[in-house]
């Protein structure tokens, strides 16, 4: 079967995946972890050979030219491998959630009531740029207890193409089948119009990647999506707060890094802090070459601030997602206008609420509507591996199913189990 027939090719990765998925999902515990840490040490052995094959794609990527950051991205360091090597062992290390039967109770007929954690099956992965990805995604498949069908950038195959075969000899040597993961090995776009329109095949497909990559998908596909389309973020400093402790959230929020997700873009400060707060946090973001963009009372304090890059807000800009050193600013008058705030302009990603009045915390975790919450902390937190999931396939802010960090349970469904002695119904 050759990639030139694109509707064929797919069909065959498809079936080939289902069929894996059955010996994935009985797959034991000791098989997966073996497969796990196979793959770890095959990494730390194979850095030279996967920096030759990720020379190429480099060098393509720069005669392209690609930009800076998308070449950035796609760099296999020394320092990428043995942070994917890691994170294999990590996951390997972690309680395997595959046929764990929690709520049992017994019900007054005589039988027991539970539900029992399963794999989902199938998953597509559809992604950009990042080869670390590849590692990420097949590594939670397999402990997981899934099949998955990876498809790469065109930018990073030669480097996509030589980590898969890694995961296809780990997998081997703890005795489950190569097929459990597999990459698409064309460039071909038609290859993502197929993997997302077969159903009998694939289970969920999860893209990560561009607003555009994942409008289109969401629009196009067949089968579930697991997604989130935009990352605007925000930081709320409430009329009660310690401003020190703001000060180095909001910071840390913003500027710790600009291109993630989860980065703060929009800034919320109670009237009653403005005058406090605004120009500290504007000396700071002036000094690290952020533009601000303001509603007219913001402006009106942070115009005093020296060297402050200031512009007017526009509608736009309340609902944008910059993954840039710029952030919106504006003054609200109440913790009711803030949440209202949130709710409507924001991306259901993550927000966060600075203050010392526990009362405006429990409001605020319990009223917006996002897939991760915060009191006190910062929004770049928002992460698989810093909330223990060990690693993450991607951030959810659908309500159905898996809701921010993806990791292993997002990858499981619950089935009813019954367990009897004969019972009959009445």
């Amino acid at each position: 079967m050759t990639a030139h027939d694109i509707p064929a090719y797919m069909a065959h990765l498809g079936a080939t995946a289902r069929a894996a998925s059955a010996q994935m999902a009985r797959a034991g515990s000791q098989a997966k972890n073996d497969a796990l840490l196979a793959l770890a040490r095959l990494l730390r052995e194979s850095g030279p050979a996967l920096q030759a094959a990720n020379a190429i794609d480099i060098a393509a990527a720069e005669a392209a030219p690609l930009a800076a950051p998308m070449v950035d991205r796609l760099r296999l360091t020394p320092k990428v491998l043995a942070t994917v090597a890691e994170g294999c062992e990590q996951l390997a290390a972690m309680p395997d959630p595959v046929g764990e039967i929690s709520g049992v109770r017994r019900r007054p007929s005589g039988i027991s009531v539970g539900q029992m954690r399963v794999p989902l099956g199938v998953f597509g992965m559809i992604y950009e740029s990042r080869p670390n990805v590849t590692i990420e995604a097949a590594s939670l498949a397999i402990k997981s207890g899934n099949a998955c069908i990876l498809r790469g950038g065109s930018e990073a195959l030669h480097s996509n193409l030589a980590l898969w075969r890694l995961v296809q000899q780990a997998l081997v040597e703890a005795g489950l089948p190569a097929a459990g993961v597999q990459l698409v090995e064309t460039t071909d776009r038609a290859a993502v119009g197929q993997l997302i329109t077969m159903p009998e095949s694939v289970d969920v497909i999860i893209p990560r990647g561009g607003k555009g990559l994942i409008e289109r998908i969401s629009a196009e596909a067949k089968v579930p999506v697991i997604k989130h389309l935009d990352g605007n973020c925000h930081t709320y400093v409430d009329a009660e707060v310690d401003l020190d402790q703001a000060l180095r959230v909001t910071d840390n929020a913003k500027t710790q890094k600009y291109s993630p997700c989860n980065a703060t873009e929009s800034l919320l400060v109670h009237a009653a802090q403005a005058a406090a707060f605004l120009p500290r946090i504007g000396a700071v973001f002036a000094a690290k070459g952020v533009e601000m963009r303001c509603d007219p009372k913001a402006r009106a304090v942070l115009a005093r601030v020296p060297g402050a890059a200031l512009a007017d807000a526009t509608e736009a800009d309340w609902a944008e997602e910059y993954l840039a050193p710029i952030v919106s600013v504006k003054v609200v008058e109440s913790l009711d206008e803030a949440i209202a705030h949130i709710n409507r302009y924001g991306s259901h990603h993550t927000d966060a609420i600075l203050t010392t009045h526990h009362p405006s915390a429990m409001r605020f975790l319990r009223e917006v509507d996002s897939a991760s919450v915060m009191v006190n902390a910062s929004t770049r937190f928002a992460d698989g591996f810093e909330y223990g999931l060990g690693a993450e396939i991607g951030i959810s802010t659908d309500k159905l199913h898996a809701r921010g960090p993806v990791g292993l349970e997002g990858l499981t469904s619950m089935k009813w189990v019954v367990l009897g002695q004969g019972e009959i119904r009445r």
